[in-house]
């Protein structure tokens, strides 16, 4: 159950303040792509992405896509947003968070791995030794290759919440 339990939930990847992070030593943020960053079926973002992405750069945050789609996908998604990706992560496994922290040079205590997913981006984030940061999809609808894992996690976080340690957060503090 611990490879599978984030270290913080919040309802959405725009909550998180860079002042918190800075309060924390977080200067990078690592972040999976669809229905995290941006919705799977609006490859654009919104203004609230864009109004965040801002408000991280100026408090010189790092915002790095760590995605398990192509090159091409996650450059086509992220490529006018200014921010670093690394592309075929292979989450669960830590290979690309791994490959991220490697890239941005610094220390895992110094980035969180933010993801709607228990069963890749927390497990990915918690074997790589990195905080983690669930939050809700974006949108209710998910690709198809997502089904299987959202079956499951309905099962873990059922058992969370039974034990009460299912709660999303306004931000990470605690």
């Amino acid at each position: 159950m611990a490879l599978v339990t984030p270290t913080w939930m919040v309802e959405a990847i725009y909550n998180i303040e860079p002042s918190t992070l800075k309060r924390r030593g977080i200067s990078a943020v690592l972040t999976d792509l669809d229905n995290t960053l941006i919705a799977w079926n609006n490859p654009k973002g919104t203004p609230q992405l864009q109004e965040w992405l801002h408000r991280m750069a100026e408090a010189g945050i790092t915002v790095m896509v760590v995605s398990n789609n192509n090159h091409d996908r996650v450059k086509k998604a992220v490529g006018h947003m200014e921010v670093q990706f690394t592309a075929r992560a292979l989450k669960p496994l830590p290979v690309g968070i791994d490959r991220a922290v490697r890239t941005l040079g610094i220390a895992k205590s110094a980035c969180i791995m933010v993801g709607d997913q228990m069963l890749t981006d927390m497990i990915a984030g918690n074997l790589a030794g990195v905080k983690t940061v669930l939050v809700k999809p974006l949108i209710k609808t998910d690709q198809w290759n997502t089904l299987p894992n959202r079956f499951i996690e309905g099962f873990i976080k059922g058992h969370m919440k039974r034990k009460g340690t299912f709660k999303y957060q306004e931000d990470i503090d605690d």
